[in-house]
């Protein structure tokens, strides 16, 4: 039996999509007075956003393919995101060795330069050579390589950048859908009617919207022919990324840039501590985007490419994880999956003056807040005032501290709650900033934390991303709004597991 639908809504937006793009749409559309209704068939970040290489970067290798803009726009946002999540994201610096034969040392220069120039870096250190037989970054590295540059980026917990827009645009008024699946969508008139389904008990809504966003990422051909039923002939190509989770292979904090033989590059990246992240893969895809996994192929790959530089070789034996995601790549023609571009694509399509639907095509992490500023000025002729952009450097929930900061973040906490242990208040404070107070709140004892379900993870934290950040599963918890999924056994997995099904539900009714 099914619940009876509620009176029909009328929204000024309706979202299809709880991604990085769509999420970050909904919190700059929300904040500039603009009613909106966001719908995710699965959990929030669940798709490509939760699975890149972790990184807010301007894209050193885009250079090559002349993608100037992309690359200009993605530097500016480096420091941007940077001062909205300090919690989240910190800068790292990168070590390229240079070996010979490949990219030679006056073009690698050249591209760095550029890199250094283009984005009005402030905050972030320039670019500098590395005598690789005298610096710690040498030390697990091949003799050979004695020389390499060194340049700037930052890293982000993505999963965790999302779910961030998602509460925040939540907290200024968004409707946020999770596991709510948008069964079809369709024009009357001057508005979209959308039919929705709860995944979970089967309730159907029927919702109205002045303007449609289809910001669906790997599925945005799927609601295109299937949903809203265009049958688009949009060029779409879907390019598959993976990486490998792997025992940390280097004592230093310091992350590296391989160029191989092929003329891709993998990123060896620090990552939870005690692992390294190696990644990614550049393959096209054809499939169910719910169902990507990484091929014994592109381990076997990743692995022989950081053994090429490292002088102890990675065997998959080593690799304690792997993820993928898929990219919905605007396709421009090219001959391979690694040229393709990766800047976005917003098609807006409004026949004869009907309801506007704006698809987004391709997109990166870094660049998530200038798409949903653009795709506002995409449709912001149809409001009678929508607002000026207004995100760039307001703070995201948590991050509400300076970037230099973060040290003093963690002391007034572990001074608050003096006999929970460092490590626990550390990752609490990268994890949730200046909202881990509000976790703690009233706490000075990890007996008072409830039950522990282990790796450090326990039922104060679970309630809290329950009724705060939409978690409803062992997976939410451990895999998107922590990583703590690679310090649990498959018992305590299970144990977490029967205890949200048996609680969630009731927490959040």
């Amino acid at each position: 039996m099914t619940t009876p639908e509620p009176e029909t809504q009328i929204y000024d937006i309706a979202i299809i999509g709880g991604g990085i793009n769509g999420c970050g749409i909904a919190r700059d559309a929300v904040g500039r007075g603009l009613s909106v209704t966001l719908f995710e068939q699965y959990d929030i970040a669940s798709g490509t956003s939760s699975s890149s290489t972790k990184l807010i970067h301007g894209g050193l290798r885009y250079l090559e393919h002349y993608e100037f803009r992309l690359v200009r726009e993605s530097l500016k946002e480096r420091e941007v995101i940077l001062s909205m999540v300090p919690h989240i994201c910190k800068p790292l610096r990168f070590v390229l060795p240079h070996l010979k034969g490949l990219r030679p040392a006056w073009l690698i220069r050249l591209g760095l330069f550029l890199y250094d120039h283009l984005g009005h870096r402030k905050r972030l250190p320039g670019c500098s050579s590395v005598d690789l037989r005298h610096d710690p970054a040498g030390i697990p590295l091949k003799e050979h390589l004695t020389k390499g540059f060194e340049y700037s980026d930052c890293w982000v917990d993505d999963a965790r950048l999302v779910i961030l827009n998602a509460v925040d645009a939540a907290a200024r008024g968004a409707d946020i859908n999770v596991r709510t699946e948008v069964v079809s969508a369709e024009r009357k008139g001057a508005h979209w009617e959308v039919k929705t389904r709860n995944v979970t008990d089967q309730s159907t809504r029927t919702v109205l919207a002045k303007t449609l966003f289809n910001a669906a990422g790997p599925w945005v051909a799927n609601v295109l022919n299937h949903r809203i039923g265009s049958n688009s002939s949009s060029n779409i190509r879907m390019v598959k990324g993976s990486h490998v989770v792997v025992p940390r292979q280097f004592d230093h904090e310091r992350a590296y840039i391989f160029q191989n033989a092929d003329k891709r590059i993998i990123f060896a990246i620090p990552y939870e501590q005690d692992f390294t992240l190696i990644g990614t893969t550049d393959v096209d895809f054809d499939g169910d985007p719910a169902k990507v996994t990484a091929t014994d192929d592109e381990i076997s790959y990743l692995c022989a490419a950081a053994s090429e530089y490292f002088i102890k070789p990675i065997s998959p034996d080593d690799v304690v994880w792997t993820y993928s995601g898929v990219r919905p790549l605007f396709d421009s023609g090219e001959s391979s999956a690694q040229t393709t571009t990766r800047d976005y694509v917003l098609e807006l399509d409004c026949p004869g003056g009907n309801a506007p639907l704006l698809n987004i095509f391709g997109g990166k992490i870094t660049t998530y807040r200038r798409l949903a500023e653009e795709a506002i000025e995409k449709i912001e002729a149809g409001f009678a005032s929508p607002g000026s952009p207004w995100t760039a450097g307001i703070p995201l929930p948590g991050g509400d501290f300076p970037v230099e900061q973060f040290d003093q973040l963690t002391n007034a906490l572990q001074q608050a709650h003096s006999n929970i242990d460092s490590r626990l208040i550390l990752r609490l404070a990268h994890g949730y900033g200046t909202r881990a107070h509000d976790l703690l709140s009233g706490v000075n004892s990890e007996a008072g934390l409830g039950e522990h379900f282990g790796a450090g993870l326990y039922q104060r934290e679970v309630d809290y991303l329950i009724r705060n950040e939409w978690a409803r599963t062992a997976e939410d918890v451990l895999w998107r709004r922590t990583k703590l999924g690679l310090r649990f056994s498959p018992e305590e997995t299970r144990n977490l597991s029967n205890w949200m099904d048996g609680n969630a539900a009731s927490m959040v009714e």
